[in-house]
């Protein structure tokens, strides 16, 4: 069995793509096997090198520790026999999915594809994309047979960026194969590393659908919350004031409203609607919520127009300072970013806003979307301050530290824009100041 060879260390496994997924699967698994890490950014690959972790998600310590065998020289997955593929599946302007990085993963392990090997795919992407698109490829590039030669499964990814309480240890793995053979040995491989334990879907399908539902899933709760924070705005009642009573009921769902983006629940729900439209049936529930949510921005980006008028400021000459541009706290990640969406709601109306965030990297920020970052200890003199982002650098601020980031003006004129609901609403509206939040 691969699974003996792996554990004595005669083969290795090697992770495609290493990012958020990609890199704590290649740690965890190389505490235990010999893994060859692969990414095609050279300069990725040379920060790992020099114990370098970019995306904070196992940080520098374990880079430095680890064992595994990074590289972006495609011909050292000749070496593998068991290929995980961790590349992210975007999506195109257009809201149709973008395969290019799942597809080019598999021309690259395909020409170096091996007998006897294994291939996993734990990208997110739509029922039948590992059987239709993927598995021809590997057979195209490798001259090889599929359940002959090697062996597919699908795994879906469910690691949380920024979480440190639910890793890839401690999240259930669902795991598949195309026949009972490759599912044994891929669940037993797997379970290497998973201690919370592995579910073994019925097919790979099966296994593809359960990741898109599940965030299609929570992307639904959340825009019914978002729905309902702007018929609330417009009734003038607080939403987190009226979450708070429904909570206390048993059976509440504790979903809150907020910006949704990131590289999942803001990218899955279109790679199933995609699939369904194209067999005939056109999403309801499922495209109805993916509205809501991606018009949140430009909802936020109003209220605060509003609000700089209420204050008799001049909209144009006002200065708005964005606390924070990644698509979740504590994490890099800007990706998908939704407060980008209030970015750009706000230059329709003349206003450049300042933009600070700590935990993104500057000259991503600015490739990605041309925003240039300022030092926070650099802020001052706002006229709103925008708290797009709940990193613990913004959460814990007190009533002195938020002070300081507005000019010298009467308190009613100072504006707070609290997406996030992180402050207390109580303390700075008592103290005078034009509070706001979802």
């Amino acid at each position: 069995m691969l699974f003996n060879d792996l554990i004595n260390k005669k083969e290795k496994i090697a992770v495609v793509g290493l990012g958020y997924v990609g890199m704590p699967i290649a740690v965890a698994f190389a505490r235990k096997v010999n893994v060859i890490g692969f990414d095609l950014n050279q300069e990725k690959i040379e920060l790992y090198k020099s114990g370098i972790d970019p995306t904070n998600e196992v940080g520098d310590q374990a880079i430095r520790q680890t064992q595994v065998e990074f590289t972006s020289d495609e011909t050292k997955l000749r070496e593998a026999k068991f290929h995980i593929v961790a590349v992210p599946t975007p999506i195109n302007m257009d809201k149709t999915p973008n395969l290019s990085p799942v597809e080019g993963a598999s021309i690259i392990i395909g020409r170096n594809l091996t007998k006897g090997s294994i291939v996993v795919y734990e990208s997110t992407v739509y029922p039948g994309v590992t059987e239709d698109i993927c598995i021809p490829i590997l057979e195209r590039e490798s001259g090889l047979k599929c359940g002959t030669d090697f062996k597919v499964g699908y795994s879906p990814e469910r690691i949380n960026p920024g979480d440190k309480v639910h890793t890839l240890e401690n999240i259930i793995k669902i795991v598949s194969g195309i026949d009972e053979e490759s599912l044994e040995e891929i669940a037993a491989i797997y379970e290497v590393v998973i201690k919370a334990g592995i579910h073994k879907a019925k097919s790979i399908k099966v296994a593809e659908a359960a990741k898109v539902v599940e965030n299609s899933q929570r992307d639904i709760n959340i825009a019914f919350m978002n729905e309902l924070a702007m018929v609330f705005d417009r009734m003038n009642i607080d939403t987190q004031d009226v979450i708070e009573a429904m909570n206390t009921k048993w059976n509440a769902l504790g979903f809150y409203p907020g910006l949704v983006g990131g590289h999942c629940i803001g990218v899955d729900p279109y790679y199933f609607i995609y699939e369904a439209e194209r067999l005939g049936y056109h999403s309801q529930i499922i495209l109805s919520g993916r509205k809501i949510n991606d018009g949140m921005g430009k909802f936020v980006a109003d209220a605060i127009i509003k609000k700089l008028i209420l204050a008799n400021k001049v909209v144009k000459k006002s200065k708005v300072v964005i606390l924070g541009v990644t698509f979740k706290e504590n994490c890099p990640d800007i990706r998908n970013s939704k407060a980008i969406d209030i970015i750009k709601g706000l230059n329709e109306y003349g206003i450049n806003p300042y933009v600070t965030d700590p935990q993104a990297d500057v000259e991503e920020a600015k490739k990605e979307y041309d925003i240039d970052l300022v030092d926070f200890n650099e802020i001052e003199d706002a006229d709103c301050v925008v708290f797009s982002v709940a990193h613990d650098e913004f959460s814990h601020m007190s009533r002195q530290q938020v002070e300081k980031l507005f000019k010298n003006c009467p308190i009613e004129e100072k504006i707070i824009i609290d997406v996030k609901s992180i402050l207390d609403k109580d303390l700075f509206e008592g103290l005078g100041y034009r509070y706001w939040r979802l």
